[in-house]
């Protein structure tokens, strides 16, 4: 029986035995070079140990064999936006969705990589799609929140926000940010209690200690 060197390497990769998973993606190559999947396979390893220019050549590879490999394209979009070349993982992200790779977390990442490259009107709707195909996820919702108050959009960022410290209550950037998206609104009150909670949670949150100064000192000049 022939050994299925790929599923013996991803086993070997995700027990940490990165050494065997290397050669066993290696046998899987010379078994059949003109097969993407032990390239991309071997692209994910050496991302995974932080050998991010070498990953980008065999993602390459992969694609050079199969211009339609999908995991190819997100992988090699995940590398670039560790070697912080956002507009070049932008494009990966972008490549993999045209080829059918359409779950949340490709959407999540081109979200972040369009972030990174300072494009906040383009990361809202990946934001936005990401949460509608995983609503449990929570650091998507943050993001989506985040780029709504971003472009002031203070109304519906608001109980965006409010629903991630309903989920996760330990948030202090959240409530930071609902702070700030109170303050905005000129709701002191609440503005006040969001620094607090966010203070309570973080009470080294230098963002909230300045809101809460600032917001009362806008109180007492009301006074």
């Amino acid at each position: 029986m022939m050994t299925d060197y790929n599923h013996l390497g991803i086993q070997y990769m995700q027990e940490g035995k990165y050494e065997e998973a290397a050669n066993a993606f290696n046998s899987a190559i010379e078994e059949n070079k003109e097969d993407p999947i032990p390239y991309i396979n071997f692209g994910n390893l050496l991302s995974a140990v932080g050998e991010l220019d070498k990953a980008v050549n065999f993602y390459h590879k992969a694609i050079g064999l199969d211009e339609k490999a999908a995991t190819a394209y997100f992988g090699l979009g995940n590398t670039l936006y560790n070697l912080n070349k956002f507009k070049e993982a932008i494009v990966a992200y972008k490549k993999a969705i045209e080829n059918d790779l359409k779950e949340a977390d490709i959407y999540f990442m081109l979200g972040m990589a369009n972030l990174q490259d300072d494009n906040v009107r383009h990361a809202l709707p990946n934001f936005q799609h990401a949460l509608e195909l995983n609503e449990d996820d929570n650091e998507a919702r943050f993001q989506y929140a985040m780029c709504l108050a971003h472009l002031e959009q203070v109304d519906e960022a608001i109980p965006v926000f409010q629903k991630v410290v309903q989920i996760e209550e330990n948030h202090a950037d959240a409530y930071y940010n609902l702070g700030v998206a109170y303050a905005f609104k000129d709701d002191l009150e609440m503005a006040l209690a969001s620094f607090e909670k966010a203070i309570d949670i973080q009470p080294d949150h230098l963002l909230a200690g300045n809101g809460k100064k600032m917001v009362e000192e806008m109180k007492n000049k009301q006074h």
